[in-house]
């Protein structure tokens, strides 16, 4: 198996080597042998790399990354990993949609309704309609 540079394995998959070396110290990727004191991996390298690049592509942080390859039993499916991962992604997606949607209505009415000369006034209207107010549970 070919032995690979950290600067082909950046170039290859598209990132700095100290985004690699980053990898490394969270445990994402595995130390790699060293020769002559510089880091040589395998191909497999690729093939993790293009996990953790295709899981960031759809909104997982790096320590939802981690919990992919390192939060499950050994043995456990890739596809297993994926898929509870990913519903609990989609919940949150959800959250993130809906609080959207509340704040392009908030816009909306804003723009339509204020009249305000001042940011004091607006200050003060807001702050009048309790709209500034976080709500208990």
């Amino acid at each position: 198996m070919a032995q690979l540079t950290i600067s082909a394995v950046a170039q290859e998959v598209g990132l700095k080597p100290s985004a690699i070396r980053y990898y490394e110290d969270i445990g994402l990727l595995p130390r790699p042998q060293r020769v002559s004191g510089q880091r040589r991996y395998d191909s497999t390298v690729l093939y993790r790399l293009s996990v953790i690049q295709r899981a960031q592509r759809v909104g997982f942080t790096l320590l939802e990354i981690q919990r992919l390859f390192l939060g499950f039993e050994n043995g456990a499916r890739a596809s297993d990993r994926w898929r509870k991962l990913s519903h609990k992604k989609l919940e949150e997606l959800e959250k993130k949609m809906e609080e959207i949607a509340t704040m392009q209505k908030l816009l909306k009415r804003m723009t339509g309704n204020c009249r305000c000369e001042t940011l004091e006034q607006c200050g003060k209207a807001i702050f009048e309609n309790g709209a500034n107010r976080t709500r208990q549970p």
